[in-house]
């Protein structure tokens, strides 16, 4: 008989403390402390299960020095799938150089937003590089990639406007959507057929329709279909949104993104957008397109106006970090060899790799959460580091392990892994931790 399941599918040990859910009464003496919120609860219940199953927390892990192909925890020295250093360009010593610069003449803070206490040229000299890189013309930077999204579309959208996401949007855009307080909808992912009914439908009541869609989607290391995107919001008059985190530095021969991979006019994108924390080796965001829109978010966008600006070292380091990419081409198509070998040799396997194809992000779906968490903890005792993705980031059924490749992993690093990974996922567990991982067909 199958044992009770706890939420999100977790193998029950226990009751939660939570507020009755039959209480509508809306007096503040039946509000529960802030450490006692439901939401809260749920995720610390869940967390629960490492000490009932003998495992260490994989979240929040203190590492000692760069994360780049390998990375030290705990005093060992582990081969690193866990972060988003596509370049290997966090650690470069010209970026590091610049950061330190740009410390010595500016400082460390930028003290306050660029309207209240001015800009410097750093950041004038990132945003045109960004800007020329892509094809468009100005851009705008922010402190993270999540306020970016947050900031420009609730700033540029509104109730009079329909906005349609892929079903497996970043969560950033969808609260994006929900502050702008325009009719929100999805579409099933990568499905443009799908796409082009709900526009048929719906694209006459509204003023804006914006189609927001990720280059690359961080969970499942596909890529949107571009082409066809375009071609279905010219036909109903709409806006497309690009979000280019995972593809910035991935995608195309020098490393340009999606509009470069597909060899397309990046001016029929309306807005890109990415960030700078992954192959730009910094921290930060932006927003780029026509020159109208991009003042206008300078001018008027809460997000940009009463935010601090990126500080000195981090649009140093993004700028120095854009340069060494355009000069340096080979590190673009050596993470493209790497990560090719990495997704076939795991197919030849027979991983459940999901839909991953053309990126640095290849999944291993486990689609039991108690696993994945498992088999973090068991390649980790094999000094090989990977992060387990479960629920609340992915429902219960699309739990998995992701892996991130980077320029700088060897050959040798990728076939060691691959192996390891096959060899537990083939050897035999005991209910309920046994589960089949049938290959993604």
């Amino acid at each position: 008989m199958e044992k009770n399941r706890g939420p999100a599918g977790w193998p029950s040990v226990g009751r939660t403390q939570s507020g009755s859910s039959n209480d509508d009464s809306l007096s503040p003496l039946a509000a529960p402390p802030l450490d006692q919120i439901p939401t809260y609860l749920k995720v610390k219940h869940l967390l629960s299960y490492f000490d009932v199953f003998g495992l260490d927390n994989p979240f929040h892990r203190t590492r000692d020095d760069l994360s780049v192909d390998c990375t030290t925890i705990n005093g060992r020295r582990c081969m690193n799938f866990a972060g988003y250093n596509y370049l290997g360009l966090s650690g470069h010593p010209d970026v590091s150089a610049a950061a330190k610069a740009a410390i010595d003449r500016y400082g460390t803070s930028a003290s306050a937003s660029r309207l209240a206490a001015g800009q410097i040229p750093l950041h004038l000299e990132l945003e045109r590089e960004i800007a020329a890189m892509l094809g468009v013309e100005e851009c705008a930077t922010f402190t993270s990639g999540y306020s970016t999204n947050v900031s420009a579309i609730g700033h540029l959208f509104g109730p009079k406007d329909l906005l349609i996401h892929d079903s497996l949007i970043h969560r950033s855009i969808v609260t994006g959507c929900q502050l702008a307080g325009g009719r929100r909808l999805r579409f099933p992912h990568n499905d443009w057929q799908a796409l082009d009914r709900i526009l048929t439908d719906n694209r006459h009541k509204y003023r804006y329709a914006l189609v927001l869609v990720e280059g690359v989607y961080s969970m499942d290391g596909d890529i949107a279909d571009l082409p066809k995107l375009i071609s279905i919001k010219k036909r109903h008059h709409a806006l497309l949104f690009v979000d280019e985190a995972h593809s910035l530095g991935v995608l195309g021969d020098r490393g340009f993104g999606v509009a470069e991979h597909f060899g397309l006019d990046p001016n029929d994108v309306d807005i890109w957008m990415g960030t700078l924390s992954k192959a730009m080796a910094s921290c930060g965001g932006y927003i780029a397109g026509k020159a109208g829109m991009i003042q206008n978010l300078k001018l008027t966008a809460p997000g940009f106006v009463f935010a601090a600006a990126m500080s000195p070292p981090d649009t140093a380091a993004a700028l120095t970090a854009l340069r060494v990419m355009k000069a340096e081409p080979q590190r673009v198509a050596r993470l493209r060899q790497r990560s090719q070998l990495f997704l076939e040799l795991a197919r030849t396997r027979n991983l459940a790799t999901g839909t991953s194809n053309g990126s640095a992000i290849i999944p291993l779906i486990t689609g039991d959460p108690v696993l994945a968490v498992e088999l973090s903890d068991e390649l980790l005792k094999k000094e090989i580091v990977v992060q387990p993705i479960v629920y609340p980031a992915v429902d219960r059924s699309a739990s998995r392990l992701r892996f991130f490749i980077n320029a700088l992993h060897t050959e040798e690093q990728i076939r060691i892994t691959v192996e390891a990974v096959a060899l537990l996922v083939l050897r035999p567990r005991p209910s309920p931790l046994k589960v089949t991982l049938a290959h993604h067909q």
